[in-house]
């Protein structure tokens, strides 16, 4: 347990969060909707602090990014809890908090030069919601920035304005979970709010960051043609044509045993709406098919990227351009050691 940030306290001696746009206002004793944030002796404090429940290296593309340090690995690491509630949760061990707090704690700058020994190009918050423990991503930025490695989000977009700023120059790149085109699906199913995610992601590109976008297809819930083109232009009017958008393939977990995988017709649907909607890049996740996942030049149609699994099997760039017609593919170049 460690103090928190981002704890105001209120006149009727309550502690309002701010770290996540759910703005829980906590009597003595209570916890977030995280469960992992409480109030306690008066102020507000964080019940994992740095313990970690999962570390480990992942290639980079699991985040997945695939437009961002390409080929390399990234130190991952989580505590528990979260403030949604998806249904569907594929993470529920870490993000559904029952009790006592588990993980093992670490010293953030002591990760960092973990990440350098092992030959990792970044660090990734990532596997619950990093936004829950955001005193532990404050400390491991600051101690991985200055080693020449970058930092890696992987959240479900609902931070508050407040957390935002603190994470502003601490975040190189992110990936962005947009569940949905509607907020009853948000609403129901995840227990957060649509508008408030797209108006982070809108501050994220304003902000620099690299980012991409992940959508997990669930059948009858979130793949009619409405929503995903709800999805795909929100993606490229407000954020942009090159944003990478992954729509990935759903299979039964949690509180949706019941709902079939989703059908690969399903996912090539949702790859073309993308497509019809102007995005440059959008590929089909947790699918093992070869070429799904290739990044292909949107100017000459050349594959310029070619992924097995999480692997990079063949990269034919040239200074993060493609060699054949000199488009500009990977706009985040590997910061230097």
């Amino acid at each position: 347990m460690r103090p928190a940030l981002l704890g105001k306290p209120q006149p009727d001696h309550r502690i309002l969060c701010q770290a996540c746009a759910h703005f829980c206002r906590l009597a003595e004793g209570e916890r977030g909707r995280c469960g992992v944030r409480a109030h306690q002796g008066g102020q507000l404090v964080s019940l994992v602090g740095y313990h970690v429940a999962a570390l480990h290296v992942d290639p980079i593309e699991k985040k997945p990014l695939f437009h961002f340090l390409p080929g390399t690995t990234t130190l991952s690491l989580g505590t528990q809890g979260c403030n949604f509630r998806c249904a569907f949760c594929q993470n529920w061990s870490l993000s559904c908090v029952r009790g006592a707090i588990h993980g093992e704690e670490v010293d953030p700058a002591q990760l960092a030069h973990t990440a350098r020994r092992l030959g990792c190009a970044s660090v990734a918050f990532t596997y619950s919601e990093p936004t829950v423990f955001l005193e532990l991503v404050i400390a491991t930025a600051d101690a991985t920035l200055p080693l020449g490695l970058a930092t890696v989000l992987v959240s479900n977009g609902f931070q508050s304005p407040q957390a935002l700023r603190l994470l502003a120059s601490r975040i190189q790149a992110a990936n962005i979970d947009l569940k949905a085109g509607s907020e009853r699906f948000y609403r129901h199913i995840c227990g957060g709010r649509l508008v408030t995610v797209q108006k982070n992601l809108v501050a994220m590109r304003r902000l620099g960051w690299h980012l991409e976008v992940t959508t997990l297809i669930i059948p009858e819930h979130n793949d009619s043609d409405a929503e995903l083109t709800t999805v795909a232009r929100f993606i490229a009017q407000e954020l942009g044509p090159d944003i990478p958008w992954h729509v990935s393939r759903f299979h039964p977990c949690h509180e949706m045993p019941h709902v079939p995988p989703t059908p690969l017709a399903t996912l090539l649907r949702a790859r073309a709406i993308g497509q019809a909607a102007g995005l440059h890049f959008v590929y089909v996740g947790n699918v093992r098919q070869e070429g799904l996942e290739d990044t292909v030049c949107p100017s000459c149609g050349q594959t310029v990227i070619r992924r097995q699994g999480f692997h990079v099997a063949q990269m034919d760039l040239r200074n993060n351009s493609c060699r054949h017609c000199g488009q500009v593919i990977l706009k985040a170049a590997r910061p230097s050691r």
